[in-house]
This record gives structure tokens, sequence and C-alpha cells, in this order.
């Protein structure tokens, strides 16, 4: 993608004017979408992102420029606007390069190009007609199909030199249930990093289009929920869910290097209940939220953000890394070569438990049980939260009773994850 002497040549531009790192980051994306909407295939696209951006840090202060002129006229062009930002500093040597292919050819059996349009578009079929065979009352039926194939090299001033291969394949499914004066939406949307094949191993279109379905049925014929303090059991796989909005980007170097985290300074220290055990694992063969490397040419990592309740580690990139005096945990993530990378997480979840789940429901008096979640929102100095239920069951005296609508999660993570218990 990058020839190594024209890496060389944009680095040593960057830091010439005394910047201490310098990065390229190169990103050649290929996306095909289909959009199935009420039987009609809607849309067929296909898109190329392409470009580069260079990086420059001057200690704790970074400058970056991109372009989508990758040729080495652009790319020094780039680097001589990142370098003119910097205003003396101690510089640096370029460590030799140490080139090294992150890709992992394997774990993809079938490349999505090589796939016709036509096959894809049987996938939403099955999703559609299967949500609309659920009842009259699901009334328009939108199914969503999306391939990416991203290619990436990542170089810089300590050596880095690595190119990776990025595949993920998704389905998506919204289905509207109406009963003639009101309107409810029930959506699945499994997706992770694999090729076509993710059809033949993972996803049956037609289980998640009925799912959207009757959870939009569902949803329709159920009352409002009441307001109040109440214990909630999340379902299991929505627990992360929950987690990653009122907990996890509170952890993230981008939030505690400020000092603008409700978690600031709180190594070691116990801030959950101790049957919680959270992690952020971006080693998962195939998963979503997984990379080879991070998008600073990192490895990737298993990393244990909260042990028995004890804050353990943050989430950290590079520039986090210089404001905290803490080593980079493969946590770099980009939005793409147009951003800057910055700490994001991966695959976060809570570690299993050892409680039965029927128990929890049964015990738990009354309450909400939350089967699916939906969209969310934190402020990560405070840790206030709201999350909407898509699906939710009112709990009397520890048995569900009927669904329930319009129910919302309100409240700070510190607080829950501290009132988190098991049996």
């Amino acid at each position: 993608m990058l020839d190594q002497n024209i890496a060389r040549e944009v680095l040593a531009c960057a830091v010439r004017t005394g910047g201490d790192f310098a990065e390229i980051f190169l990103e050649d994306r290929l996306d095909h979408t289909l959009t199935m909407r009420s039987g009609r295939l809607e849309t067929v696209n296909t898109g190329r992102l392409h470009g580069a951006g260079v990086r420059v840090f001057s200690g704790t202060n970074a400058i970056y420029v991109h372009t989508n002129d990758t040729s080495r006229e652009g790319l020094l062009a780039c680097a001589e606007q990142a370098a003119a930002a910097v205003k003396g500093g101690k510089g640096c040597v370029i460590e030799p390069f140490k080139p090294w292919n992150a890709a992992r050819p394997e774990e993809i059996r079938i490349l999505p190009g090589e796939v016709k349009a036509a096959r894809k578009a049987e996938k939403l079929r099955a999703a559609e007609a299967a949500a609309r065979a659920v009842s009259p009352e699901i009334v328009q039926v939108v199914a969503n199909y999306l391939d990416s194939v991203q290619d990436v090299l990542i170089c810089n001033t300590e050596g880095t030199f690595v190119t990776d291969r990025r595949v993920w394949t998704r389905l998506s499914c919204a289905a509207v249930a109406s009963n003639g004066t009101e309107l409810q939406t029930g959506h699945e949307g499994p997706g992770a990093m694999m090729g076509f094949e993710i059809f033949d191993e993972r996803i049956d279109p037609a289980r998640y289009g009925e799912m959207a379905a009757k959870q939009a049925h569902t949803m329709l014929h159920a009352p409002l929920c009441p307001a109040g303090m109440m214990p909630v059991v999340i379902d299991n796989g929505f627990g992360g869910v929950i987690f990653h909005e009122a907990c996890g980007h509170s952890l993230e170097a981008t939030s505690v290097a400020f000092g603008v985290s409700e978690f600031s300074g709180k190594l070691g220290q116990m801030i959950a209940a101790p049957c919680v055990t959270a992690i952020d694992d971006g080693t998962m063969v195939n998963e979503w939220g997984s990379l080879h490397v991070d998008d600073e040419g990192m490895p990737t990592t298993n990393l244990t953000l909260i042990e028995n309740g004890v804050l353990k580690n943050y989430m950290i990139d590079k520039l986090g890394s210089r404001r905290m005096n803490m080593a980079p945990t493969g946590s770099g993530r980009r939005q793409s070569y147009a951003w800057a990378p910055t700490s994001r997480m991966r695959n976060t979840f809570i570690a299993p438990g050892h409680d039965d789940e029927a128990e929890m429901i049964a015990t738990m008096g009354d309450g909400l049980y939350a089967r699916s979640m939906g969209g969310g929102s934190v402020n990560p100095a405070t840790g206030e939260f709201n999350f909407a239920v898509s699906e939710g069951y009112l709990v009397r005296d520890g048995k569900i009773v009927h669904p329930v609508r319009g129910a919302s999660l309100i409240g700070r993570g510190s607080e829950v994850l501290l009132k988190m218990y098991h049996q």
C-alpha cells in the first residue's frame, strides 16, 4: 500500500520541526450495502473510502492532517502541514521499520466481494418474509445488508510498519407493528468480523426477521411501564450493552487522562460489587469489535478492566499513554482515515457468573426484566446514563406477568456497579 522509502520520507518531513513522534495511517475500504423495504429491493450501493492521515506528537500535544491523495506528493503535503503546527521540540530518530502483515485470511472463508448481489438479496428476502409471517399487524419491514473490507497500513517513527485486512458482515432487520392508531418497532442487527460464511455459521436471516417482528408485535400490545425505583434483571448479552455505555466510556483514556471521568485516579480501588468482573477483549476471533492490531498498529489485547469489583485497568491509546504516564493497551480506534485515533472499547462484557438465571427473577420480588436493550447515552464525567428498553417485562413477586413498553433505565454508572449482586 505504501513504499517503505516513501513512508520514511514522509515521517522525516513530519518531525522536521521538532515533533517527537509521527505516524501514517493509510486506509482503503470497500463497502457494499443493500436495503429492502416492504418486499422491494430499494438500494444496492458500493462505496470506496480511500485516504491517509499523518499525525505528529510534541509532548502531549497532537496534530492530525488527512488527505485522500495518497501519492508521495499528497502525503508529503500532509506531513508539511502537520510539521508547520509544531513550534519547536526535542525531535526524534526514525527507527528501522519492522514490517509485518497482521491479516489472518484463514478467518475469512468467503470474501463478500466475491458474492453476487442477488445472493445477498436472498438473505434480505428471507428475513422480510419471516417478519411478515408473524402477524397481519406487521405493516412494514426494512432489512439491510452490509459488508466491509478494510485494508490498512500503519507506520510510525518507532519502527512500526504493519498492514492488516479487516472484513465485517452484518444483517439488520427492523419491523413496524401497527393497530391503526399506534406504532411499535422491533429491531435485530447481528454481525461479526466474518465474510459471507456468516450466513452458514451464525446468522439465520429468517430467525432474526421473526425476532424483530415478534418484538414489535409484543410491544404494540403492552401497557406502559410504571415509573419508579425497582430492581432490574438484564438478559444475557445485553448486560454488556449497559456496561458499555454506563461505565465503559468512563474507563477510556479519552476521559480519564483529563480527570473528567468518575473513575479517574481510582486504580486499585473497589468500584463495583465483588461479583463484577468486566473485560474489554479485542482478541476474540471473528467478533464484531475484534482487531488483529488497533488503529495505531499495536497488537490488540484481552484487558481486564474490573476484577472482583476492583478497578484494574483503563483503556489507553498512545496519546492517552503520554498524558497518563501509563502503557497503551491496544485500544486505539478511529472512525476512518479522516479521524485521529482515540481510546475506544473493543468487545466489552461482564464475565460469566455462577447464578441461575431463573432464580434471579424468582428472587427479585417486584421489578423489571429487560429482555432487549435499545440505544442510550452517558456523561463520562458523572456516569449518568439513560437507556431505552426495547423489550421489557414487568415482574411481580418473582414472576414475569406481562410485557411493558416505554421503559428506560436511568442511573449513575458508579452507583449501579456497586449495587449489582448475586444470590
